[in-house]
This record gives structure tokens, C-alpha cells and sequence, in this order.
């Protein structure tokens, strides 16, 4: 096969440039073979490589006391104290879940678990972003549907069988993912302090062990595939996507913290996106060492496969491990109890060469350095900034007003996306390990941490619609929103993982906005001390030509010292006072009411919304207050009031699947000059609705200061009655809301 003549056609078929090509020759001193073009055209991919976006990603800050493992790694490591550490990060599974569904997004599992536990932690929950085109769509309706189902089943398939908690995250619903779903998958796992593990390839003549599953076809070019764009010809690619086992994983997974407690591991990685070219090229680059590999002892699930498909297969469940020498026995030992493959394939050397051999012949002999730091780095041109005059891009036509607001309320709770997922997260194993302190469908997740008093929040958020009106602002209101969910728990935000997914780099608009998100991402993270920690990239998420709105995903962990001020966001007692932390003001524009309620599109609210604006100084001021409140247990509890509005968090805060049964609440709010539709339906940012003990009030009111505050209302009966300026808007059973809100998705499935 490496006698293939390389035509210009084969460089294009590995989505390299003639000027990419020109430059592997250069460093080649020669032209390269077809194994070692295959293994450049997946390491200089844009999914490897981040060739477009590393400039910009330099510009987050990634430091903090707490920080351990900085980006760079597998996944971040942060102290969470009591000599526990954690390990986390969020990654894109985009093409493989359009083209296969099912599989697509049960291996995007299996690749964020394995980047954990790599770090030589134990996976303790996962969580998930998933976003899809509307179910209702006339002409990708049903796709939409399939999609989703797929999506949800394996999900639900591969954590349920390795036995990991899915625990939170969210599903968004926009025309712009039609046929461009977006699967992100976040775990998150914890270690010892001090037992961390690194993927390099470290100490001259330590043996290289592949252990794991086989390896097939399965996955090959899928780095690729997920650095280009989708056409007609996408669905005949299923071929390029990876096949998962969980129960073979879960074996994977207690194989490889055993023989990293043996001590004789010296370094260890993933087998992810390029499978064993990036995890020896990314090993060996980060050692600056040499790697010298015998393909032909790589243990194989189907014959005759050449050196090209080896290198470039992304068979899962496999892992590539570094021994420190003379114990590589030990090793394969080990993995030999746990019914797994474990064979020495080579051995790290000196210099800067990657060699791979096969059936006795020198298959690539390359520079190593050359596919990692000297991959190309573009800085890709940038559209001109957008205006953000809010006169030009006021919206007169927007018909934001209605006559009847209790059914404009329904008509939000029956919304895609504000209604109740319990569908999809029901079928997914919440309790395994028992240590979910709060469980999917509020603010924020939480786990527990075992032998402690602390717990950890987690969260995703990522307001697509917002970055595509104004990039920065709408990259700080993902930051913010993120940063107030695990506050809404008790949760001091501490650090963040991002996926950043965005249409082709090669469009400077695209650029443009993915730019602009990284500076509004940097201003919020430093405001809230959550430096960023891990995180990926996905780029060339469009379908013919049509992109998705660009969607950075903030993935927020929070910290909570005593689990016994844990808040959820369901009110408990009658006669508990109801107040807001924060202020409203006339923020309808690109409200899920104007989509939902008023219809107006998406690509309307691009042109002439208006974005909320987002005060920092007060967010912070907001969130400290609650905080505040929460770590003194005055508050029953704390919900964040985002999507909807005012009114759908009240009611929210009233369903029985968040409380012992239903309850309702009577509010009384005064307009202020604002429109009835703006005080309950608009999405000001910095707005927490709280609910106390009366007896709690003074102390409450001396804790909140100078932090805007207002009393309004009580929890009372199971109706919600809301009056706005002593006129009674909204009088309804929580009973009837909460059906709509519950049984809605269902059936828009059906």
C-alpha cells in the first residue's frame, strides 16, 4: 500500500492543502509514503492540530491556587482540599453523532471517560450538552426526531454499562442544528492528591505497551471526518465511525488504576481521535523523546490490515502505556486478570524520530516535533466587528405583546426548550455509586464526595442564539449562566472545561465570532476566578454550506465545603417568603417568549435582537449574596431565573418533581414602567429567585446589604397567582402547568 503513488488527488482525499503538502516535503527532505501522509493528514487535522483556533485559545486564563493540570493534558486537574483532586473535561462527539447516531454519541462517552481516568482518576459522573434541530421541523422533523432518539440511547447505553451516574446538562432545540447536532460529553472523576498520571513517553528504552481491545477498521480518518464540513455523501461515511463496548471499558478502566498503583507505569494515554498515531505522537512530543513501534505484535481483530489503517484506526477501549523498564511483566500481568489485551509493541529511544515498523519493514520514520508544534497555525481572517449599536439593531416589527399571559405561560412551560427532559434523563442511570446529592433536572448537578463533608457542582450552558447576536457578550452570558447554576446548588464556582463548536474557520465571520467568544469567555472567567482548565475545540460543524450558531460550551464546576448547605430549587414550605436577587429590566428581544410565544425566528433575533445586558460587577454581587445565604442555611431555596423568565422560574420553582408535591405560590410584582410581558417573561441576567423562613427575613435583609433585593410574594396552596401592579396576570393549578411542562417533549417524540 505505501507504494501508492501520492497524486494530488490522494493529498486532497486527506483533507491537506497543496501548501500543507508542499511543507510536509520540505520537512520531509523527501516525499512521504502513504502511511506517513495518512499519519500527517490526522495529526495536522483541524481536530488535532487546532490549527485555526490555537492563537486565540492563548488569550483564556488556565491559573489558579487550585489549579493542578493546566490544558495540555488529557484532562484538567483541580484541589478541591481534604487531599482530593479532580479531574474533568468536555469534548465534542458532532459528526460521528450525525452520521451514526447511536454510536456516535455512546463512543463520545467512552472517549471522555477514558480521558479521566487516564489522569489516573475514577470516573464519578458524567453529564452532556446536546442540542438538535426542532422535532416539529416540516422538512428535517423526523430526522431531527431519529437523531435524538439515537443520540439519548446511546448515551444512556454506554454510561448505564460502564456504570457511571449521568447526572445533568442540557438539550437545546434550533433550526441551525438541523443535521448538525451537537453531542458534548463531560466527566468528571476524582483522584488522590499527588497520584495524577501523565501522558509522556518518558525514560530512554522504557518499553511501549498497547493494552485494550483489538484493533480493527472501525474510526479510520474519523479526525478527518470531523475537520470538515458534512455534504451529500456524509451518510456513506458510517464506515469512519468508532464502535464502543462499556462493559469492555469498565474492565479497561479497573485494569489501569490497578497498574497505576503498582508503581510501574511511567507514562499513559488515550487511544482518542487518530487512535495510536496521536497518543505515541502527543506522548513522545510531550517527553521530547523518540518512539520506535512493531506494528505487526499490535493485537488485531481483523486480518491483513495494513500499517496505514493501524495507525489511523480508532477502535476504542485502548490505551497506550509507557513502563518503566524491567516491569512491563507486571503490567501484562495485570491486564491479563482483567481478560485484557496487553503486549509490548516498542520501546521509547533518543532523538526526535517517530519509527514505525511492519513485517519486518520501516513503514514511517518521522520527526516527531513536526507533527505537533510544527503543525500549521493559521490566523484565520476575521469579518469586521458587527455593530452593537442598539438603535441600528432595535426590532420594531418584534410583536412582543399578547392579551392572554397565563396561556403565553403555558405556551413557554410547553416550549422545547424550556419544557421538562425528564425523558431523556430518565433513561440514563442517575444513582449508580450513590453519591448524587442532586439530581437531574435542576440548576445544576451534584455529586458527594465519600469520607468528606464536601460535594461537587457541575453544570453546561451554552446560549447559542446570544453568540451569534454579539460573540463577546454572549460568551460572558454563557460564563455568568454557568457560574449562577452551581451558585443556585451552593456551589463557589472554581474552574471551567469549554467546547467550543463553531461552522468553518475558513469563513471570516465564523472566525470573527469564535474570536470575540474567547475574549468575552477570558473577561468572565477572570471576574469569577474560574480559570479554564480543559476544554476542546470542533470546527466545521455545517451542512452544505449552512453552519450552526456558534456555540461555546461552558462546562462549570462549583464547590461545596458541608453538603448540609446544599440548596435545590424547589420551594418547601408554605408561608415561605419569595424574593428575587437581582433587577429586570426590558429584555424580551431574544427571550424563549419572542421565539416561543411570538414567533419570532432565530435568524430575525440575529439581525435585530438586542442582547441583555450583563453587569459583571453585579453578577458577582448577586451570586456572592446567595452564597452568603446559603452558607449561613437560610435559604430553603434558590433557582436561577434564565430561559422564560420571571415567571416560568416561579412556576418551576412550584413542580412536584422538584418539591415532595406541589406547591403553589401568590406574587405580587410592580411594573416599574416596564411592559406586563418584560417583568415575567424577560431574560434579565443576575436574577436568582430565593425562598426563606419569614422568621429568616431580618437576617436575610442584613446579609443581602447593598445587593438588589425585593420581597415578592409567598409560597401558598398548590395555585400560582401572579399580579402584576395589584391586577391579578396568571391564576392557575401548578397541577394543570406542570403537566404541559412534563408531558411536552414526549409528544413532539411520538
Amino acid at each position: 500500500m505505501n507504494n501508492t503513488v501520492i497524486t494530488p488527488e490522494v493529498v486532497a482525499q486527506h483533507n491537506l492543502t497543496p501548501e500543507e503538502y508542499g511543507r510536509i516535503k520540505e520537512i520531509m527532505g523527501r516525499e512521504p509514503n502513504l502511511t506517513e501522509l495518512g499519519i500527517f493528514s490526522v495529526m495536522w487535522s483541524e481536530h488535532c492540530s487546532y490549527k485555526s483556533s490555537r492563537i486565540h485559545l492563548k488569550r483564556l486564563p488556565t491559573s489558579g491556587p487550585r489549579v493542578i493540570v493546566p490544558p495540555g493534558e488529557n484532562a484538567g486537574v483541580v484541589d478541591i482540599g481534604d487531599d482530593w483532586w479532580i479531574a474533568f473535561k468536555v469534548e465534542s462527539h458532532n459528526h460521528p453523532s450525525f452520521i451514526e447516531p447511536f454510536q456516535g454519541a455512546a463512543t463520545g462517552v467512552g472517549g471522555i471517560l477514558r480521558d479521566v481516568f487516564t489522569m489516573g482518576a475514577r470516573p464519578v459522573a458524567a453529564m452532556n450538552s446536546l442540542r438538535f434541530g426542532p422535532l416539529d421541523d416540516p422538512k428535517y422533523g423526523n430526522r431531527n426526531r431519529a437523531i435524538l432518539k439515537g443520540c439519548v440511547e446511546g448515551i444512556g447505553h454506554y454510561g448505564n454499562c460502564f456504570g457511571v451516574p449521568t447526572i445533568g446538562g442540557e438539550v437545546v432545540f434550533d433550526e441551525s442544528y438541523s443535521l448538525n447536532p451537537l453531542v458534548n460529553a463531560f466527566a468528571l472523576g476524582l483522584v488522590r492528591k499527588d497520584q495524577v498520571f501523565f501522558g509522556k513517553a518518558e525514560g530512554i528504552g522504557n518499553p511501549v505497551l498497547y493494552v485494550g481491545a483489538k484493533t480493527g477498521r472501525d474510526g479510520i480518518h474519523g479526525a478527518t471526518m470531523a475537520s470538515a464540513e458534512f455534504d451529500e455523501e456524509a451518510l456513506e461515511k458510517r464506515p469512519t465511525v468508532q464502535v464502543g463496548d462499556p462493559f469492555l471499558e469498565k474492565l479497561l478502566l479497573e485494569a489501569c488504576l490497578e497498574a497505576m498503583r503498582s508503581g510501574a507505569i511511567a507514562g499513559i494515554q488515550d487511544m482518542g481521535a487518530a487512535g495510536l498515531t496521536s497518543s505515541s505522537v502527543e506522548m513522545a512530543a510531550r517527553a521530547g523523546t523518540g518512539l520506535e513501534l512493531d506494528l505487526t505484535l499490535v493485537p488485531q481483530r481483523e486480518e491483513g490490515m495494513t500499517a496505514y489503517e493501524m495507525m489511523l484506526s480508532e477502535s476504542q477501549e485502548r490505551m497506550l502505556i509507557v513502563a518503566r523498564s524491567g516491569r512491563e511483566r507486571e503490567l501484562v500481568e495485570i491486564f491479563n486478570r482483567w481478560d485484557l489485551d496487553a503486549v509490548v509493541i516498542g520501546k521509547v529511544i533518543e532523538g526526535d524520530r517517530l519509527r514505525i515498523l511492519h513485517n519486518g519493514n520501516v513503514e514511517a520514520d518521522m520527526p516527531v516535533m513536526a507533527l505537533t508544534d510544527e503543525a500549521p497555525k493559521y490566523e484565520r481572517p476575521l469579518a469586521p466587528p458587527r455593530s452593537r449599536d442598539a438603535e441600528q439593531r432595535s426590532a420594531p416589527d418584534f410583536k412582543l405583546q399578547t392579551q392572554d399571559l397565563q396561556q403565553a405561560l403555558k405556551t413557554l412551560l410547553a416550549s422545547s426548550n424550556i419544557c421538562s427532559k425528564h425523558w431523556v434523563y430518565e433513561q440514563y442511570d442517575t444513582m449508580v455509586r450513590t453519591n448524587t446529592a442532586v439530581l437531574p433536572g435542576a440548576d445544576a448537578a451534584v455529586i458527594r464526595i465519600k469520607e468528606t463533608r464536601r460535594a461537587v457542582a457541575m453544570c453546561l450552558d451554552g446560549p447559542g442564539r446570544y453568540v451569534a447576536i454579539d460573540a463577546k457578550e454572549g460568551a460572558k452570558h454563557a460564563v455568568a449562566e454557568a457560574a449562577r447554576n452551581v451558585v443556585c446548588v451552593g456551589a463557589q464556582p472554581i474552574a471551567v472545561t469549554n467546547c467550543l463548536n463553531y461552522a468553518s474557520p475558513e469563513r471570516p465571520e465564523v472566525m470573527r465570532a469564535f474570536s470575540d467568544s474567547i475574549d468575552g469567555m477570558a473577561e468572565a472567567c477572570i471576574a469569577f476566578e474560574t480559570p479554564v482548565v480543559s476544554g476542546n475545540v470542533s470546527l466545521y460543524n455545517e451542512t452544505d454550506g449552512k453552519g450552526i450558531l456558534p456555540t461555546p460550551t461552558i462546562g462549570m464546576v462549583g464547590l461545596i465545603e458541608d453538603t448540609r448547605k446544599i440548596i435545590t430549587q424547589g420551594f418547601k414550605n408554605d408561608g415561605d417568603i419569595i424574593a428575587l436577587l437581582g433587577t429586570t429590566g426590558d429584555d424580551l428581544s431574544v427571550s424563549e417568549y419572542a421565539k416561543a410565544v411570538a414567533g419570532v425566528s432565530t435568524q430575525e433575533m440575529i439581525e435585530h435582537g438586542v442582547l441583555p445586558p450583563l453587569d459583571l460587577v453585579l453578577e458577582k454581587k448577586v451570586q456572592d449574596t446567595c452564597l452568603r445565604l446559603a452558607d449561613e442555611i437560610l435559604l430553603s431555596s434558590a433557582h436561577d431565573c434564565s430561559e422564560g423568565g420571571l415567571a416560568v422560574a416561579i412556576a418551576e420553582s412550584c413542580f412536584s418533581s422538584l418539591n415532595r408535591e406541589a406547591v403553589g405560590a401568590e406574587i405580587e410584582l410592580e411594573s416599574g414602567g416596564l411592559s406586563t410581558e418584560a417583568l415575567l417573561f424577560g431574560e434579565s441576567p443576575s436574577r436568582i429567585v430565593v425562598s426563606f423562613a419569614p422568621e429568616n427575613l431580618d437576617r436575610v435583609k442584613e446579609i443581602v446589604g447593598e445587593c438588589p433585593f425585593t420581597v415578592i410574594g409567598n409560597v401558598a396552596d398548590d395555585v400560582l397567582i401572579i399580579k402584576v401592579d395589584g391586577t391579578e396576570t396568571v391564576s392557575a393549578s401548578v397541577s394543570e402547568l406542570e403537566a404541559i411542562w412534563e408531558s411536552s417533549l414526549e409528544k413532539k417524540l411520538t
